[in-house]
């Protein structure tokens, strides 16, 4: 929870994962700063992705939240950019951490 309320956007990702990589590459494009958490990497990676299901009702990566508000994997997140309703979901973000 936490790591989700203090940061705009966070990608739950595997480092070897095609779709966490496409997620990643989506956001840099935009030149959106995320932080990524790398659950094969990352000791308590199996429970973080127990939490995660319990949350969002899934355990594939990636699991991308932006704004404290899960937005979906992958392609769920690409459509979102494709129909212009994902740079304002960052924006709003940006904008509260400013005041």
């Amino acid at each position: 929870d936490e790591i989700i309320s203090d940061n705009c956007v966070v990608i739950f990702s595997k480092t070897t994962c095609f779709y966490c990589k496409m997620a990643k590459k989506l956001f840099e494009g935009m030149n959106v700063n995320y932080t990524a958490v790398e659950l094969d990497v990352n000791k308590n990676g199996s429970q973080f992705q127990d939490v995660l299901e319990q949350m969002t009702g899934g355990r594939t990566v990636p699991r991308v939240f932006v704004n404290g508000t899960f937005v979906g994997g992958a392609t769920d997140t690409q459509r979102l950019h494709e129909e212009g309703k994902l740079l304002p979901l960052v924006h709003q973000c940006q904008m509260r951490r400013k005041f």
